[in-house]
């Protein structure tokens, strides 16, 4: 079996639910094809989000185009430094590109800010911290864009979209500092339990992906154990983060339930009660 190849349609779900974080530009079907394989698993909506700003500009088009597809918009964390720093490897999608200092950055926020005032963007994110693949160097555009973000969010009342790699105490110290807005979702939850702990009493939302299924992430697991189930999403991050035993094919909202299903397992629910209760989160959490 080819790593390239699409896994299989999973059993559909008995009771509808929401892919909380997807990026349908970055998938090979078209996203007719994409919303069509998740419908037919009852995967029945889809937030699809921007890390750049023509990513963002996209899933504003694509969800104004699409009832079932509710848009967020962002600069990636990594994606802030490039546009202060410069990316000579040409690291993201838009090739190799020169630095273009704070007026560049401030200039793509401002284009952020205008398309979070859609009605249909529904979340300004994925925005946050990485210190994985930032290094120093970069730590200060990224939490001037972080902040902006949240500032952003809240201007427009709109759901913050938080990518939080190996950044923990400074995403939490700086939602604090800042005042998160009203709706906050940590995506692709990558804390342990005690974080879970701390974000269930600020009552931030936690979306979890196929990497809770993996054999090595007994923390995830432990995590989602005890975050409160009104609390819980689900996400594929497609093409990202494919739930076992399908790891390292490509993602797509169609796999929802595989991962749901493992939740489920986790949390000692059945599946139609955890599919229920996310499929009303989602729609809380974007409040759509």
């Amino acid at each position: 079996m080819s790593r390239t190849e699409a896994p299989p349609l999973p059993e559909p779900l008995r009771v509808p639910v929401a892919d909380s974080h997807t990026h349908l530009d970055m998938q090979d079907a078209t996203v007719e094809e994409g919303l069509a394989r998740a419908a037919a698993v009852n995967v029945t909506t889809v937030v699809q989000v921007g890390c750049d700003v023509a990513g963002s500009r996209w899933a504003a088009e694509t969800a104004a185009a699409h009832p079932n597809v509710h848009a967020a918009v962002a600069l990636h964390p990594n994606e802030a430094p490039r546009i202060v720093h410069g990316d000579p490897d040409g690291w993201s999608r838009q090739g190799a590109r020169e630095g273009g200092g704070q007026a560049a950055l401030h200039e793509a926020l401002a284009e952020i800010d205008a398309l979070a005032a859609l009605d249909h963007v529904r979340g300004v994110g994925e925005t946050g911290l990485d210190h994985f693949r930032t290094g120093p160097e970069g730590m200060a555009a990224q939490e001037e864009s972080f902040r902006a973000h949240i500032e952003i969010a809240k201007r427009h009342g709109k759901a913050l979209v938080i990518h939080d790699r190996e950044a923990h105490t400074d995403v939490l110290r700086i939602l604090a500092d800042a005042g998160a807005p009203e709706r906050t979702v940590f995506h692709c939850y990558s804390g342990d339990a005690d974080m879970a702990r701390i974000c269930a009493d600020a009552g931030y939302f936690m979306s979890f992906a196929g990497n809770v299924t993996f054999k090595n992430a007994q923390p995830l697991r432990d995590a989602l154990a005890v975050a409160p189930t009104e609390l819980v999403l689900v996400e594929t991050d497609a093409p990202f983060l494919t739930p076992a035993p399908y790891r390292g094919r490509p993602n797509a909202p169609y796999l929802v339930p595989v991962t749901l299903r493992a939740m489920a397992a986790v949390k000692g629910l059945d599946e139609d009660t955890l599919a229920s209760a996310v499929f009303d989160n989602t729609a809380r959490a974007f409040d759509y």
